[in-house]
């Protein structure tokens, strides 16, 4: 076996590979970024690496991948799975491994408080491959903290520049992938695998408000199609008022048109939620659930506050569609999708929301089928020109 250097270019859906005491750690954000907005929300799920894979040209039959996840345990709640690793190979799900130890995080949702254990690296081995050159894809779990300590060959390895075209998407939790059960589950990653595209997933879970510095990073970094699902942050957030989201939605928009002039931007409403569809936020934690054992959300905003600017998701979805339709008189390349399409009251019925906020692994396939059939199609925004 050989050592194989880790570098950045060894990796799809990152933006920066950190060396640290113990290995390397991936990041969707890149370091300005990162010290520009110094949140621990935001710290944790960029280091949670959705989307982001090693892509290998090999003739190896063995690979041995030695990684140091980060794990978090709420205290009261059932514990969580451990993270999932996607292999693939030319494309097609070969197998799945899972890293039992590593650091753990014990929080405490009543006080906030955190304790962190330190643990140890873990081998992944992945055996009896063909030995026949082919693109190896290893899939980092999409919600663990995954530092990357050493990759190791029976064979060369060279990376693999993508030729699709890249998509770039923004979003909170739900496109981050919470609920799904592995990597390439998430509703993108099953977008990117039907529709043939390059991803890179800038869903980050309880992180966006509008943030400048996501259209920044949006404008300079090179994309063939854009979408941004806007909404449910910003509720739970509870962080704007009507008459700073419009100006803030325009902002947003312009940043990223400064770099992306005519590339197809798709704006996506959020899902349905049903506790914040007329109730503004913040989110809260159902402390009811919490000590049954579950893990669930409540809306703690009082709907009598909308008409003084308050935001549900159903003013926010309105006000998106009409700030899409004033642009695009003057933008042919910018399209609304009311994000009800893609889960809506009937689905929420047959597969209700969990946690009351986020969707299952099921509905994560449905809402990529509707998503890639609206998007994609011969007439739709995404469509090959």
């Amino acid at each position: 076996m050989q050592t194989v250097p880790l570098a950045l270019d060894l990796l799809r859906g990152a933006l920066d590979l950190e060396q640290t005491a113990r290995g390397y750690l991936p990041h969707r954000l890149p370091v300005w970024a990162r010290e520009q907005y110094d949140d621990p929300q935001t710290d944790m799920v960029d280091s949670q690496p959705s989307g982001v894979r090693l892509v290998l040209r090999t003739a190896a039959t063995e690979i041995e991948l030695d990684t140091l996840p980060t794990k978090r345990d709420y205290i009261g709640a059932p514990p969580r799975p451990d993270g999932v690793y996607d292999v693939l190979i030319d494309g097609k799900l070969v197998t799945q491994l899972t890293a039992a130890d590593g650091d753990v995080i014990t929080i405490d949702l009543t006080t906030g408080a955190t304790e962190t254990r330190e643990g140890t690296p873990q081998t992944l081995r992945i055996t009896g491959l063909p030995a026949a050159e082919k693109i190896v894809e290893i899939w980092l779990p999409h919600d663990e903290t995954t530092e990357l300590v050493a990759l190791r060959t029976d064979s060369l390895v060279e990376p693999v520049p993508s030729t699709a075209r890249r998509w770039i998407h923004h979003g909170s939790s739900i496109s981050h992938g919470s609920n799904a059960t592995h990597p390439t589950g998430t509703w993108p990653a099953l977008v990117a695998a039907a529709a043939g595209v390059d991803l890179l997933n800038l869903g980050l879970g309880g992180s966006a408000y509008l943030q400048p510095f996501y259209a920044r990073i949006i404008r300079d970094t090179p994309a063939d199609l854009i979408s941004l699902k806007l909404g449910i942050n910003i509720v739970n957030s509870d962080s704007l008022r009507l008459l700073t989201f419009t100006p803030a939605v325009h902002g947003f928009l312009d940043t990223i048109r400064d770099g992306h002039p005519d590339t197809p931007l798709l704006i996506v409403s959020s899902i349905l939620c049903p506790i914040h569809e007329h109730t503004p936020g913040p989110t809260g934690w159902n402390f009811e659930a919490l000590a049954a054992g579950e893990l669930r959300f409540t809306a703690t905003g009082n709907p009598d506050e909308v008409a003084a600017g308050k935001l549900t998701l159903s003013v926010i979805r309105a006000e998106l569609k009409r700030i899409v339709a004033q642009r695009a008189l003057t933008d042919p390349n910018l399209h609304y999708l009311d994000g009800r399409t893609l889960y809506c009251e009937t689905d929420n019925v047959a597969h209700p929301l969990l946690d009351d906020l986020h969707p299952d692994a099921a509905t994560h396939q449905l809402m990529a089928d509707r998503f890639v059939e609206h998007a994609f199609s011969p007439k739709g925004p995404f469509a090959s020109r």
